[in-house]
């Protein structure tokens, strides 16, 4: 039984065959669209990598690159064939292929859509590395004369001022470890000493913040230092103040930065499956409309195409069996080795 039969005449043979060519042509723009969101996302994860402890996965990314070299490539050929088909002599030398590219089509109609679901999914792992990264970040903050991390004082008040973000899950995250420098303590100070000296690590720590946790919306100066201490301030609660400094995480907003692209590059990924179904299934008619042309001399005679010749079951059950065959055909092919092995030892 033919699964969804059409007839064709020569009009929607033609029709069909210049649409098709049209429609990979613009699955070829696709394919760099998506090579190019995996090159930018990638670039984006290297920019930050210091944030994620060096630990971020680029396997999606790459994916995606990979992806959108291999649509080029794809949808390239296809719009060739289609250009081809409307010339009898030219479409013959494709003849043979088609039923192996139509196959690996629909592969490569199976890889996009499981890229997409990657893309959505990443956001997950992206929680735990940035967790991780951003707390041991922040305990590096103050090492500005360590090599390997004199940077990431800069790396991280330029994110906290970029993102409008303070510490890892909050601002209070800053209070939890020491992040200035011994160089820049007067231990002199009575104050210092005794703070220092309280601390069982014997680290200073205190209720402040950098400087790039201030929010400029701010009507009054920034308060960085002994934020929950009201009376240290005049006309100050800290319980209520909410635009003195970033009162969100810098975890939760790169996951909404990160988690917002993919998003959008998986939703973008899905649409892009689903064009190449139709290119695919679309290729099918026309091959098969031009394979059943009842008289090849007249080229106005009419045919008909179909997305499968037999039904959905059918088809299946018989790839099955192709596939159970091949296993059957190595299996004796091994075993015929090993004996002949024998029989020339012996």
């Amino acid at each position: 039984m033919v699964l969804m039969k059409v007839k064709f005449d020569l009009k929607k043979r033609v029709k069909l065959a210049q649409g098709l060519w049209l429609m990979y042509w613009v699955a070829v723009m696709g394919g760099v669209l998506i090579f190019s969101m995996g090159l930018f996302f990638k670039i984006e994860l290297r920019k930050r990598s210091e944030m994620m402890d060096n630990n971020e996965s680029h396997f999606v990314p790459n994916l995606l690159i990979l992806m959108g070299l291999i649509a080029c490539g794809v949808n390239a050929f296809g719009g060739k064939v289609c250009h081809d088909s409307l010339d009898a002599a030219k479409f013959a030398k494709w003849k043979p292929m088609i039923k192996n590219f139509l196959c690996g089509c629909i592969l490569f109609n199976m890889l996009l859509f499981i890229t997409a679901l990657l893309c959505f999914c990443l956001r997950l792992s992206l929680q735990f590395t940035l967790a991780e990264g951003l707390k041991n970040g922040m305990k590096y903050y103050k090492d500005t004369d360590t090599p390997g991390r004199c940077f990431m004082k800069k790396t991280l008040d330029m994110m906290q001022i970029e993102f409008r973000c303070c510490g890892n899950n909050n601002f209070r995250d800053w209070f939890e470890i020491q992040w200035i420098s011994n160089r820049y303590l007067d231990f002199s100070s009575a104050e210092i000493k005794d703070r220092v000296l309280s601390n069982v690590e014997g680290k200073f720590l205190m209720d402040g913040v950098p400087f790039s946790c201030c929010n400029p919306n701010s009507p009054r100066p920034c308060i960085q230092h002994q934020l929950t201490n009201n009376s240290a301030h005049y006309d100050y609660d800290h319980h209520t103040e909410e635009l003195n400094i970033f009162t969100r995480g810098c975890r939760d907003a790169l996951l909404s930065y990160y988690g917002g692209m993919m998003n959008s590059i998986g939703a973008l990924v899905l649409l892009f499956t689903v064009l190449e179904v139709a290119v695919t299934a679309g290729l099918k008619y026309l091959a098969t409309a031009l394979e059943t042309i009842s008289n090849p001399e007249d080229p106005e005679c009419e045919s008909e195409g179909w997305l499968l010749e037999k039904s959905v079951k059918e088809t299946f059950a018989g790839y099955m069996e192709k596939i159970k065959s091949l296993r059957k055909g190595k299996v004796e092919d091994g075993e015929g080795g090993e004996a002949q092995a024998v029989a020339t030892v012996s």
